[in-house]
């Protein structure tokens, strides 16, 4: 009997504080936001709601092709007929309530200026963006719609847009908190956009670029604050004397497998060893291993 008291008054976890509910929800995935949590009970379903739980929206590890499994589970029990990524990425910013805070696209995706002129009037406290891979055509209006994030701070490109220079400009600009730029693929005249325009940047990662010595020298000689800087697998320069001396009062100075030219002896800046699973898992600690 005692013990049966003692189950008695044991609080059930659908029973638990709404604030708690949502303090765990906030930590999981847009999967288990919508698939999970949100159809074990009443409660659970309403603490899922809150938009506080929407303010990460990690697209990343999800796979829309219509036929696969996430896909299908969403279209059955959701109202998104058509399934599409655009409509998940409606539907998610809508519980988001204007919170969200990072926006990370779908892998292998391309965005759309839609989705991407959506989000902007739709998440205006974004902090985090991710970017896999734009249209040569929508790339015109990228720095506008980039420079509308007042409160961006990180920004991360799996390729440098050919309008990178005015988005440096848009972001130099207008968002005073920006610190950290990933992308591969940097020309001259984006180089020059980051230290007229970025010099405070605390993070630079470069990798998978052609890096000619006489650039990497400029860009540690006019970004003073950064604290970070990665340029693995880069062509175009060794990790020389001068190099290392530039790069002694940098924290943190990753250059592994750059090299002066590649084994073929070109050194074109027309070259750019892009690789999405290189450029994915380099300079995050993620643990992903790499094609060779």
């Amino acid at each position: 009997m005692q013990r049966g008291s003692s189950m008695e008054s044991c609080r059930r976890w659908e029973e638990m504080e709404r604030d708690c509910l949502v303090c765990i929800f906030e930590k999981l995935s847009l999967e288990d936001l919508t698939l999970g949590v949100a159809f074990v009970c009443k409660s659970w379903c309403g603490a899922s709601l809150d938009p506080l739980c929407w303010r990460v929206l990690d697209f990343q590890r999800l796979d829309f092709m219509p036929w696969r499994r996430f896909a299908k589970r969403v279209a059955a029990r959701y109202p998104l007929s058509p399934f599409s990524f655009s409509a998940f990425l409606r539907f998610a910013v809508r519980r988001s309530r204007g919170l969200a805070v990072e926006l990370r696209f779908p892998l292998f995706l391309q965005v759309s200026v839609e989705d991407l002129v959506y989000a902007s009037n739709e998440c205006p406290r974004l902090k985090i963006l991710v970017l896999r891979s734009l249209r040569l055509e929508d790339q015109a209006s990228l720095p506008k719609l980039v420079g509308k994030w007042k409160e961006l701070e990180h920004l991360e490109m799996a390729s440098n847009p050919s309008s990178f220079p005015d988005l440096a400009a848009e972001i130099g600009a207008n968002c005073r908190n920006f610190s950290r730029l990933k992308m591969a693929g940097l020309r001259t005249e984006d180089a020059l956009a980051i230290v007229s325009h970025l010099p405070g940047l605390k993070y630079l990662n470069l990798s998978n670029s052609y890096m000619p010595k006489g650039t990497l020298l400029l860009i540690m000689g006019a970004c003073r604050e950064i604290e970070v800087l990665v340029v693995n697998r880069c062509i175009g320069f060794q990790s020389d004397e001068e190099v290392l001396e530039k790069a002694s009062r940098i924290r943190v100075f990753k250059h592994e497998g750059s090299k002066l030219m590649d084994d073929s002896g070109y050194d074109s800046d027309e070259f750019v060893p892009f690789c999405m699973l290189c450029f994915d898992c380099d300079g995050y600690g993620s643990g992903r291993q790499c094609l060779p």
